[in-house]
């Protein structure tokens, strides 16, 4: 369970208001796009790991709402950072990320998410999809996907394992972080960098 979450980590989201509908079958076929990708496409795939790279930033950048994340990521921050911290972060974020899943998603070769409806969201355009994954002892760990519509397109913007916000963990850290380090976000960014690497 605790590979779970921390490879699920790198999904690190959150949720806004705005006016748009999701619908639950729509979310529904949203995630199971997600998951479908990221398992048959990239996992199961007979390809180089350099491949698997390409297909996992193709993947974040597809169904991610990066700058969105960053924002709540950093938090009170975030309006304090320069433009430039601002695009350095998400870039130091995005390939940390990439990398992270790259690695570490070959755990979930052979098993599958199994869809168990949605759940409304107190904001407009957004609805939880509710999914488990038999990772092959104990119970089966229980990811709820957060889903809202960013301009028009299906996001994920939150994942809450075993009723853990992944976003809220990761603001939690990086804003503990930055409190402590001498240069704030320039650590913080510097940080991921080289975790990244």
């Amino acid at each position: 369970m605790k590979k779970l979450v921390v490879f699920l980590a790198s999904f690190l989201f959150f949720a806004h208001a705005s006016h748009a509908a999701v619908t639950p079958s729509q979310a529904e076929d949203f995630i199971k796009e997600v998951t479908k990708t990221g398992i048959e496409q990239i996992i199961n795939s007979d390809v180089s790991q350099a491949e698997k790279d390409k297909r996992f930033e193709k993947l974040f950048n597809k169904y991610l709402d990066l700058d969105f994340i960053g924002r709540f990521v950093l938090g009170r921050y975030w309006k304090t950072s320069t433009p430039q911290q601002r695009k350095d972060f998400i870039n130091a974020y995005r390939e940390l990320n990439i990398k992270t899943w790259s690695k570490r998603f070959d755990e979930f070769k052979g098993k599958s998410f199994n869809f168990n409806g949605t759940s409304p969201s107190n904001s407009a355009n957004q609805i939880f999809v509710n999914t488990t994954v038999n990772m092959g002892e104990g119970a089966p760990a229980k990811v709820v996907w957060r889903v809202k519509d960013t301009n028009g397109e299906l996001k994920v913007v939150d994942i809450i394992i075993e009723n853990v916000s992944l976003a809220i963990t990761a603001r939690n850290e990086y804003t503990a972080y930055i409190k402590k380090a001498p240069n704030g976000v320039d650590d913080l960014i510097a940080d991921l960098k080289k975790r990244g690497q």
